[in-house]
């Protein structure tokens, strides 16, 4: 293909652009070179002539990933950049090859699953000093590189990288003056202040750049997913202008001497859905990316694009008005209870890793004897491969349940289950009787003991939500009508303990809105941090019940500052420390949760008491003071139903 093949009317990239559905690009050609022992001492883009089948290799590693469109690996293919290694004189040899070996590897997938693949021509920055290139050099050398890229048949110029914005319209003009029907994209990277290393801001950079005919204009590199983020957010407001996406994995940390971005794949596929929804058509990865991350942005933005499929195609079909669902004292003798306004005791019970269940329905009649009020039960906590919750809740509720016996609060997640499965699996929970739901995200399956496990997440807690808030008023995902109302009560997670509160508090706006009717929080052990977060939502709150962990050892409670990161004081570390036995340290842990329900308990409207390592005497403990024996219980809650 040649650069006079392409047209306006007629470049796949335009067309698929016009599509409206984000396109996926691929991610880091040199962190992959170096994985695979090329020291960084070599020149990566001269690969294309020296070592050519790693090079195409890698393209069809990110193609088998989901890349659709592929760069070549030309990135620092000017002659500035080349005359590092004395390899100048080969710059339209070595920019040639990249296209060819990128095409290869495309048209290879291309009969292999009937799908095109695009290439775009990578043009990095020059690497030049500061000033030492004035405008006119400089478009003479990206000049060089763009004429070698069309002539060998991109389908469209990928300018990232820019550092400033003279450079960056210098290729821009250059890839225009080279190819002029082929479409450019370009992409800066910005420093910690939010703006170009040369001062420029995102807004006159996307000015700048629009004005100069780019089709779409964005954000690479940076110093990380956050930061690109926010650049596209700026963005967003200053252009009408599509929009481009491609953090790197975050900052690099030294690990035993090497560089190690710690941003997972399924952080990249939570930035990918959320470029997507600021408008960004093209998405990939930067630097420390892989075809690992690629994957998940992938499963990512299928998600986005069947879901918006899937409204489209419902948008014009009849729906059924809703159904209005029971009140929410009437769905539930939990919901009665929060409905009441009385104070609730719950205790998280954690499904077995196997078949036999019966310790756990020994904890369960022990906690209903004294008095709890309902067992929450995990979905797979911290990604661990147990019995289902649903399994488990179904087996609490019939040898534990009945009129003055306990019910179960089941935790559902995103993590393993399509929009379908969602609900489908909700569904069923209603026909068995299942009434309180606590609709949560998940936990990644990289945190668990397989973590090569493919994580769905078509939607996040609050979709879930939503989904359920609509099937209680008798509703499916279509909009179509399912009959009745699946009479769920709604809770929510929040955290009042992460760094980021203002995050949190706009997160727990958004669960509160889908139709979350009570709220369960992260163990807490710094209560300044609850009562800011209750102060903060007080003017959308729901009622909200406080997660209370009973510690048994200084090592558990260092294990939960540094591994998990909750937010530890240095006292509760004294004091636990100070402990000199087993049985020391886990009463010392009961008084510690039983001051903290103390202080709480006037603030919130219940509390749920995890039973560390399944010792649910400990939790029974820490609730002594607010339990009451069954029959009184329901004997004050038949008063308000």
């Amino acid at each position: 293909m040649s650069a006079n093949s392409n047209s306006r009317e007629t470049d796949p990239f335009r067309a698929r652009l016009a599509s409206g559905k984000p396109l996926l690009c691929d991610g880091a050609m040199g962190t992959m070179f170096y994985a695979r022992g090329v020291f960084i001492n070599r020149c990566y883009d001269e690969l294309n002539l020296s070592e050519p089948q790693l090079v195409r290799d890698l393209h069809e590693e990110y193609l088998a990933a989901g890349a659709e469109v592929i760069e070549t690996n030309t990135f620092g293919a000017n002659s500035v950049r080349l005359k590092r290694f004395d390899l100048q004189s080969k710059v339209a040899q070595i920019n040639t090859a990249g296209v060819h070996l990128a095409r290869a590897a495309a048209d290879l997938y291309r009969e292999k699953h009937a799908h095109q693949a695009l290439v775009a021509g990578s043009i990095g920055p020059l690497g030049a000093p500061a000033g030492s290139l004035n405008p006119d050099a400089m478009q003479a050398v990206y000049a060089e590189q763009a004429a070698a890229l069309a002539s060998a048949g991109v389908d469209l110029f990928l300018i990232e990288t820019a550092t400033s914005l003279a450079e960056a319209l210098a290729a821009v003009h250059a890839a225009h003056a080279s190819a002029p029907n082929v479409p450019v994209v370009a992409m800066i990277t910005v420093t910690d202040s939010g703006s170009m290393a040369d001062g420029t801001t995102p807004e006159q950079a996307v000015a700048a750049l629009q004005d100069a005919g780019v089709v779409i204009v964005g954000c690479n590199c940076s110093d990380g997913p956050n930061l690109v983020l926010q650049t596209l957010e700026r963005m967003r407001g200053s252009t009408t202008l599509p929009l481009a996406a491609m953090p790197n994995a975050g900052v690099p940390n030294c690990v035993d001497g090497r560089s190690i971005y710690l941003s997972s794949p399924e952080y990249l596929g939570s930035f990918a859905r959320k470029a997507a929804r600021l408008g960004a058509l093209l998405v990939g990865g930067c630097c420390g990316t892989t075809p690992a991350h690629i994957k998940a942005m992938r499963s990512s933005l299928r998600a986005i694009q069947a879901q918006a499929e899937g409204l489209q195609a419902t948008s014009t079909a009849p729906t059924a008005p809703p159904v209005e669902p029971a009140p929410l004292g009437q769905r539930s003798r939990l919901g009665a209870r929060i409905a009441s306004g009385e104070f609730v005791a719950m205790v998280e019970i954690v499904p077995p890793r196997g078949i036999d269940c019966s310790k756990e329905l020994a904890g369960a009649r022990l906690l209903r004897d004294m008095g709890v009020h309902a067992i929450n039960v995990p979905d797979s906590p911290r990604a661990s491969a147990r019995m289902s919750a649903g399994s488990l809740c179904v087996q609490l509720e019939r040898e534990c349940g009945g009129e003055h016996g306990v019910e179960t609060v089941l935790h559902f997640t995103c993590r393993d289950r399509n929009l379908l499965g969602i609900q489908s699996d909700l569904l069923g929970a209603a026909s068995l009787g299942l009434r309180n739901v606590l609709c949560l995200t998940g936990d990644p399956p990289k945190m668990g003991s397989y973590p090569d496990a493919t994580a769905v997440f078509d939607v996040d807690a609050v979709g879930l939500t939503r989904i359920a808030r609509d099937l209680n008023h008798g509703l499916d995902l279509g909009g179509q009508p399912i009959g009745q109302s699946t009479g769920f009560v709604l809770a929510c997670a929040a955290n009042p303990g992460v760094p980021d509160l203002d995050a949190e508090v706009r997160r727990f706006a958004a669960k509160v809105e889908a139709g979350a009717e009570f709220a369960i929080t992260q163990p807490v052990f710094d209560l300044h941090q609850l009562e800011d977060f209750l102060r903060r939502i007080e003017s959308f709150r729901i009622p909200v019940v406080a997660g209370i962990w009973p510690l048994t050892s200084v090592k558990n409670a260092l294990f939960m500052r540094n591994d998990l990161k909750v937010h530890m004081p240095d006292e509760i570390i004294d004091r636990m420390g100070r402990c000199t036995t087993p049985e020391a340290s886990r009463e010392e842990g009961v008084r510690i949760a039983q001051e903290m329900l103390a202080v709480v308990r006037d603030s919130v409207q219940g509390v749920q008491v995890s039973a560390p390592f399944g010792r649910y005497e400990l939790a029974a403990k820490v609730m002594a003071n607010v339990l009451s024996p069954p029959n009184t219980q329901e004997a004050q809650l038949a008063e308000h139903v």
